[in-house]
């Protein structure tokens, strides 16, 4: 395996655990550190996403794993303002249903990565 494409493992793995930490940490008593860890991978993972960035955009689970991860951010942060502003939480079921689907996105960048052929 060569640099870029462990760079992009990497970054799937750090986005797909930056949520799970930051989940756990937001109910977990006590777990401020591990939300702070998961901000953390989170801030580090588009880094690392875009250092090792090397697949062709024709790449099909690259393409789908991208738009997982947009959709699930779409949900889940999507759910935690419409709670926070409106303080309604009807639509508090959808944070942990954008939550995993962020996590899919990000393990199937690291799953593209690691089937990618180079050319």
């Amino acid at each position: 395996m060569n640099g870029q494409r462990a760079l992009l493992v990497v970054a799937g793995l750090a986005g797909m655990l930056g949520v799970a930490m930051a989940a756990a940490g937001a109910h977990v008593p006590g777990g401020e550190r591990l939300g702070t860890a998961g901000n953390m991978a989170m801030a580090q993972a588009p880094a690392l996403l875009a250092l090792g960035f090397f697949v062709p955009a024709t790449a099909i689970l690259m393409t789908i794993s991208a738009w997982a991860i947009a959709l699930g951010l779409v949900g889940f942060a999507g759910a935690l303002a419409f709670h926070t502003l409106t303080g309604n939480p009807a639509l508090s079921f959808i944070a942990p249903i954008g939550g995993t689907t962020m996590m899919i996105g990000w393990l199937g960048v690291a799953v593209s990565a690691l089937v990618q052929k180079r050319r």
